[in-house]
């Protein structure tokens, strides 16, 4: 509503600049601004700043001149347009209309949830997220979280626009690199030190399921294991090194006993890792593999159109000899003087074989698998059904053609129209390369469309990593943070991670609630703990650095996601406590509810929560809550409102920049908002009925802004805390 009132007045600015004795027009976007304090009104306006030069007028008088017509248009929903300083216009809301206006709001918005049933390309855009995209050889760790929490909300926020409804159709994938030389390692883990073949892997699988043991992670220590063991042995080292590369072909390769020990252990561990990201509300539509990228020739294709294009060039001198090339954005490329030596190396020479190409680096399959997401590349994967969710929605994965499997079908996925690539900041040059290749071969639209959505690294505490088991030294300890490092074992494991934050919120639910019962304590806990992570996650813009802390996050005090849902668990209470008392109030608001809404129309909204029986009733009502308005108890009833009528704009900015801290902010804010309310103002024992409904209302338009802004964050509001 904030955003209906600000278009509203700059719509009424542009107008009377247009007529004389302004015929000003060329004023594309006017600068709307919010005053300092709230006594000063909604917006301010500096519009007469701008003019003063033009006009050759003092501000301030400019600024009586445009408040003066202002008043006259009578704007719906201001009452006061007031000059400040040496120009402003500060511009006042009606605060009895306003409040009403904000309250009348769809009465059942829904709340975004973790996947769509599926994708249907009627619409437009068809925007494809990418995010998550874990090697498949060892657990989930911290930082796979941030990528998987950014992608999810992303992907919430652009699926459900600011006015509750679907704005866009968005698919989500998750990369799955199952020929990779992390995966290499694993095998060579389980061929070299534990000496197995494939038979031996399947019944070491199978005895790990027996045990209830999880296979990764018991990868997560094999890895750390092998990747000491290439460098243990100075002597071996070379000897090593090959095996692994020896082993990284086969994968390649295909249909073979090394690549099958890959595709067993690979397919486990992904399917763990969905086991993993389901704790946190995040589901995926579709799996492709790098496996079938390499079987069905995606590169052949891509490198044809490369060459064809130009895009590609064999270099015959220099450092890169033998390679083939592209010419990065903003560089000179080959001149008189010698080859480019800043060229990128899309396919590497072949040391054994000068007329014959070298093998293809990562940027080259990714330019291909990105053809392919823009439906360019002539060829699709196939697919079949890999993983369901409790709610019934259906992840798919890549596979071969096989005419004889009626449940394997073409991929409907590869049509996007938009792309969204999470993947952290170290991978910038090659995501611009993948850009400047699609521009290169006349996709211009397709680049303009490819966004990388980057965020900086995840790092615990010091005390985080004291409290998780880990040795640190003086030195360590006068850290900011501690970086962590999969490869030499010193990491946190996401499971491990969320269940010690569940434990922690069952202690505080606890000692809160000891007449709950076991399973409810739990699962108020898992919704702390998840609303917890997944706002810590959150809060910092995408280009900051976390260092995280358990203790920071579950804090109920502060910016944190418990305080924000503490803010709207505390408002729901008040409703719950005013149903249990029978208080009239809410008779009379669900009688006035009744009569303006039919028994069809309540059929299609759904039965009305107390709370938006309130809201439809009030917006309705001939309540004079004008004077509960004015003064500063007035102001500070007035305040959440306000807030609470910011959540368009918000949201709209968070999409519009792709930064999910904007929300992030808002939410807390107006949980601050709230709780100042609520300590404030009586409301269950307040005897004036007007006063009443106005302040019922209050903590109701709270209650909707914060359970729809928690929603966009994938954070539940729980019933008690």
């Amino acid at each position: 509503m904030y955003l209906t009132y600000g278009k509203a007045l700059e719509s009424a600015i542009q107008e009377i600049l247009k007529q004389p004795p302004y015929q000003i027009d060329d004023i594309a976007a006017l600068a709307i601004e919010q005053p300092p304090k709230i006594e000063y009104g909604e917006f301010a306006l500096p519009i007469a700043f701008e003019l003063a030069k033009r006009l050759k007028k003092a501000p301030r008088k400019i600024a009586e001149e445009l408040a003066a017509q202002l008043r006259a248009k009578n704007i719906e929903g201001f009452s006061t347009f007031e000059i400040a300083g040496a120009g402003y216009i500060n511009c006042k809301l009606d605060r009895c209309t306003a409040s009403r206006d904000i309250a009348s709001g769809r009465a059942k918005r829904p709340v975004p949830k973790a996947a769509s049933s599926g994708v249907n390309h009627i619409f437009n855009p068809f925007i494809l997220v990418e995010h998550t995209s874990i090697n498949p050889n060892k657990a989930a760790h911290i930082g796979h979280l941030r990528n998987a929490i950014l992608g999810d909300t992303l992907v919430r926020m652009m699926r459900v626009g600011a006015d509750g409804k679907t704005k866009n159709i968005v698919g989500v994938q998750n990369y799955i690199d199952n020929t990779g030389v992390q995966v290499a390692d694993i095998v060579v883990a389980l061929t070299h030190l534990e000496g197995m073949n494939l038979a031996g892997v399947q019944q070491w699988m199978e005895s790990l399921r027996k045990r209830g043991e999880r296979i990764d992670f018991v990868c997560w220590d094999l890895y750390a294991r092998v990747s000491q063991w290439y460098e243990e042995d100075p002597a071996q080292k070379e000897a090593r090194k090959k095996i692994r590369m020896d082993t990284l072909h086969a994968l390649e390769q295909g249909g073979n006993e090394i690549s099958g020990i890959a595709e067993l252990v690979s397919t486990a561990i992904v399917h763990r890792h969905l086991e993993t990201m389901e704790r946190l509300g995040i589901q995926y539509d579709f799996l492709p593999r790098e496996s079938e990228v390499l079987r069905l020739h995606f590169w052949d294709a891509a490198f044809a159109l490369m060459k064809k294009t130009g895009v590609l060039y064999r270099e015959e001198k220099g450092k890169n000899a033998g390679c083939w090339v592209m010419r990065r954005a903003g560089t000179a490329g080959a001149t008189d003087d010698g080859p480019d030596e800043e060229a990128k190396i899309i396919v590497r020479s072949n040391k054994e074989n000068p007329d014959a190409d070298g093998p293809v680096t990562y940027v080259g399959k990714d330019i291909a698998y990105h053809l392919w997401k823009f439906n360019k590349l002539g060829l699709n994967f196939s697919q079949k059904n890999f993983y369901t969710y409790p709610n019934g929605h259906e992840c798919d994965i890549s596979c071969l053609p096989d005419e004889k499997d009626p449940s394997i079908g073409p991929s409907h996925f590869g049509k996007a129209e938009v792309i969204y690539n999470v993947i952290d900041s170290r991978q910038t040059d090659p995501q611009n390369n993948v850009i400047e290749a699609l521009r290169g071969m006349g996709f211009a639209e397709e680049a303009k469309n490819y966004h990388h959505f980057s965020y900086e690294m995840v790092a615990l505490t010091p005390r985080c990593a004291e409290e998780l088991g880990y040795a640190l030294s003086d030195e360590d300890k006068a850290r900011p943070f501690i970086e962590v490092s999969g490869r030499k074992g010193f990491g946190v494991k996401a499971d491990d991670l969320i269940d010690r934050m569940i434990e922690a919120a069952l202690g505080e639910v606890t000692a809160r609630h000891p007449e709950l019962d076991d399973a409810t304590r739990t699962n108020i806990a898992t919704k702390i703990a998840v609303g917890a992570l997944r706002y810590y996650m959150l809060r910092f813009t995408r280009n900051t650095i976390i260092a995280f802390d358990f203790k920071d996050a579950l804090s109920f005090e502060g910016e944190t996601g418990p305080y924000a849902q503490y803010a709207a668990v505390r408002a729901a209470n008040i409703f719950r406590k005013a149903e249990q008392s029978n208080d009239p109030l809410l008779q009379n608001a669900q009688t006035l509810a009744d009569e303006q809404y039919s028994k069809a129309m309540q059929h299609i909204l759904g039965e009305l929560s107390i709370e938006e029986t309130i809201l439809k009733a009030y917006s309705s009502s001939h309540w004079n809550v004008a004077p509960f308005f004015s003064g500063e108890e007035g102001d500070s009833i007035w305040e959440v409102w306000l807030a609470a009528s910011k959540t368009a704009p918000i949201i709209d900015q968070a999409i519009r920049t792709t930064e999910p801290a904007f929300l992030a902010k808002y939410v807390f804010q107006l949980a601050q908002q709230f709780n100042n309310f609520y300590h404030r103002h009586h409301i269950l024992t307040e005897a004036d009925p007007a006063r009443k409904a106005l302040l019922l209302a209050t903590a109701a338009v709270a209650l909707r802004e914060l359970t729809r802004a928690l929603g966009w964050l994938g954070i539940e509001v729980p019933e008690v805390m």
